[in-house]
């Protein structure tokens, strides 16, 4: 994971884990966080995971001042 001001990147097995992990770690909902997709998980040979996991930056939405 490296931190920026305003975002995380973060590498899981696929997009939907990395996302997972990055809540986790901002202990955010889904509905809180912009997510951008650096690069998707490449599949190894027949399938299998490991060749090259996804990673993602992840920012938190700004809040309303209502």
């Amino acid at each position: 994971m490296n931190k920026n001001e305003n975002a995380i990147e973060v590498e899981g097995h696929t997009v939907e884990d990395a996302i997972k992990k990055a809540m986790e770690i901002l202990n955010v909902s889904r509905e809180s966080i912009n997510v951008k997709i650096v690069c998707e998980e490449k599949r190894g040979l027949f399938g299998m995971e490991g060749e090259k996991p996804a990673k993602i930056k992840v920012s938190l939405k700004e809040k309303r001042k209502d």
